[in-house]
């Protein structure tokens, strides 16, 4: 880094470590100095010494300089020289004849006179103070270093908050998709920020905060990057749990001076990514009214609707757990919008699939409507991780662009979890799944309203055995009784077939069951669709807001209605048992075809298992034969079957 005259700039950390070394290196070498001299230093001795060595013909050289005398020994024998101190009266010649030398000894001594210069008389003088000065300059970096490191030892009261001037933005809103109604709003945030003459001539105040609520993976963040793309001007980005320290007190600070520095170059934006870190709910904490998340929340409300808060500072936060938010962050004043980032429909996810799809070599049978249609329920972070497995894919099949094939088995491993082809089964394990898979997927054909299978295999895949996977004709937003009720007894084929066929029932049912008991109690506990207990609602989720779990739930019933409601859940559950059974026992032949098929091929996608089903394809030879069965037809659906927070495709395991 140079400034602006092209001169190696101070605050290069290049330089700054050149100029540390030198430093080091001189003092150690005024200590090895200042060492050597004063191990070299002469034995001082007296003026009488000094004659007594004359007359016995000992002293060879004397130098003098200033008022000190440096007696070299003719003795070769002698450690060293010596040294004398005269009186500044006299010349050294004139005091020793004085006490005693011999004219003719001094004679045969070879005099020196030195003049003093000025540096001699500082060389001392630096070498003590050159290693003080070492010392002094080392604790001056280490604090520099300290304070402008990410881990602060002194400034941990400063804002972590990494800023952006907007100059060159890498994402804009023409990088975002599927969220059309989030851009609008956030594009007015934008057009405030670049023409605010255009809303104050109205009388129109300046937002002061958005919030993004959505569920993970919808764009959030992603969108606010977008924010500060467009709008061109400073942008603050920081995490909530940034703020938080062991420290009490160092939130509070935080957020004192990120708001200072976004005040000094407003008109700007702070992004507060995970805000609920530090905005849940007060009053709820484990550290009672002091506790440090409190306080680091009091000083936002302070910041955000004060007394000092006329100031184009718009704050952007995101969040997928609004409910647990305090009511006075909520208010109007503080956040005054909240933009809620729900999970795309198909021409969403058809735009976004074109967004990530953008720049990459694509093969020409690629049909993107298809694979929006056979993703419902993606959000925005699936997407991206299906065309990357794609991408992947069609690397490790050494292809030059990315297929559709590729992409199909993209979905499939992001849904269903890749494929474990080297487990091991035995003959018996295998017709045991293909019963079981098979179940699954004739029950749900013959069942009317359900979604249609798209794949039945009896590869492990993930953490289940075997796999029936069915996907929806459409994008549904609501859940139906009759519904719930054909996804209960789906969900039961498999058990039924094992008990139908084999007469003996397996493990492999645990999560069926599982999904099956929790599906049924919430019909009854929260969706009021009991008929026997009507529309209602029973116990209430218990959870501390400042830990976001649910520990448990309150009990507002009797023991009566507790035994009504398990009641109301067995009977759900062996109404699904007792369907899925009559189907199986009605289409058996249907059930062994399917079934053989499966321990055949081991995977049936939607057109082939449509052909077993139908009678078009027979079985192997060598399954044995089978009995003709009648040629089940496709129910038509009495409603429409639209599944509100289900996670589709549903895939059902063994």
């Amino acid at each position: 880094m140079a400034d602006k005259k092209g001169r190696p700039s101070v605050n290069n950390p290049r330089v700054r470590n050149i100029f540390v070394y030198v430093l080091i290196l001189v003092a150690i070498g005024a200590i090895l100095w200042s060492v050597r001299n004063q191990s070299q230093q002469s034995k001082p001795i007296s003026l009488s010494e000094v004659v007594a060595a004359i007359n016995n013909g000992n002293v060879e050289k004397i130098s003098v300089s200033g008022d000190d005398m440096t007696i070299t020994f003719s003795d070769r024998t002698a450690l060293g020289a010596a040294t004398a101190r005269k009186e500044p009266t006299s010349t050294g010649a004139e005091q020793l004849a004085a006490l005693g030398a011999s004219p003719e000894a001094l004679g045969k001594v070879e005099w020196e006179v030195a003049r003093p210069s000025d540096f001699a008389n500082w060389i001392p003088i630096i070498g003590y103070i050159l290693p003080a000065v070492f010392v002094m300059g080392l604790i001056y970096f280490m604090l520099r270093q300290a304070q402008g490191s990410n881990n602060q030892a002194l400034s941990f009261g400063k804002s972590r908050a990494r800023m952006f001037t907007g100059d060159q933005p890498t994402v804009t809103f023409e990088d975002v998709a599927g969220a059309e109604e989030a851009k609008e709003e956030l594009k007015e945030i934008v057009e405030f920020l670049k023409e605010p003459e255009k809303f104050i001539s109205l009388g129109a105040r300046i937002p002061k905060g958005v919030l993004l609520v959505g569920s993970p993976g919808t764009g959030k963040t992603l969108l606010a990057k977008a924010v500060s793309g467009e709008a061109g001007v400073p942008f603050f980005s920081i995490s909530g749990s940034e703020f938080v320290e062991m420290f009490v007190g160092v939130g509070a600070s935080r957020v004192r001076d990120l708001f200072d520095q976004a005040k000094r170059h407003s008109p700007c934006i702070v992004f507060v990514d995970e805000i609920d870190a530090v905005g849940r709910h007060r009053g709820a904490g484990l550290g009672g009214s002091h506790d440090e998340r409190e306080q680091t929340l009091n000083q936002i409300l302070v910041e955000m609707d004060g007394f000092d808060t006329d100031t184009n500072v718009i704050v952007v936060a995101a969040t997928n757990r609004p409910d647990i938010l305090d009511p006075a962050l909520m208010r109007p004043g503080r956040f005054d919008r909240r933009v809620v980032l729900d999970r795309p429909d198909v021409k969403g996810r058809e735009a976004i699939l074109k967004v990530h799809l953008r720049g990459k070599p694509m093969a020409p049978d690629v049909d993107v409507n298809a694979l929006a249609k056979g993703t419902p329920g993606f959000v925005g972070a699936d997407i991206e991780n299906l065309v990357n497995e794609g991408a992947i894919l069609a690397a490790r099949r050494n292809k030059k662009s990315i297929g559709q094939a590729e992409l199909e088995n993209a979905v499939e491993r992001v849904i269903l979890g890749p494929e474990r082809k080297s487990r091991l089964m035995t003959p018996k394990e295998k017709e045991v799944i293909a019963y079981h898979e098979a179940g699954h997927a004739v029950v749900a054909y013959c069942l009317p309203g359900h979604d249609p299978v798209r794949k039945v295999t009896i590869i492990p895949r993930g953490v289940a055995g075997g796999v029936t996977w069915y996907l929806p004709n459409e994008d549904n937003n609501l859940m139906t009784r009759g519904k719930l009720k054909t996804m209960l007894a789906s969900a039961m084929g498999g058990r039924s077939a094992e008990e139908l066929v084999f007469g003996e029932i397996t493990n492999g049912a645990s999560g069926d069951i599982s999904q099956i008991t929790d599906i049924a109690r919430t019909m009854v506990t929260r969706w009021g669709m009991s008929e026997k207990l009507g529309p209602m609602t029973f116990g209430k989720k218990e959870e501390l807001v400042f830990l976001g779990k649910e520990l448990g739930e309150q009990r507002d019933y009797s023991d009566s209605v507790a035994q009504e409601i398990d009641a109301e859940v067995r009977r759900l559950v062996q109404e699904a048992h007792d369907k899925a059974l009559e189907i199986l026992r009605e289409h058996r032949a249907t059930l062994d075809s399917v079934a053989k098929k499966l321990m055949e091929v081991e995977t049936l996608d939607q057109a082939e298992f449509d052909a077993v089903m139908k009678g078009e394809t027979p079985p192997s030879e060598s399954s044995g034969p089978t009995p003709p069965a009648p040629r089940p037809t496709r129910p038509t659906p009495e409603s429409p079957t639209p599944s509100e927070g289900w996670p589709l495709p549903v895939p059902s395991g063994a």
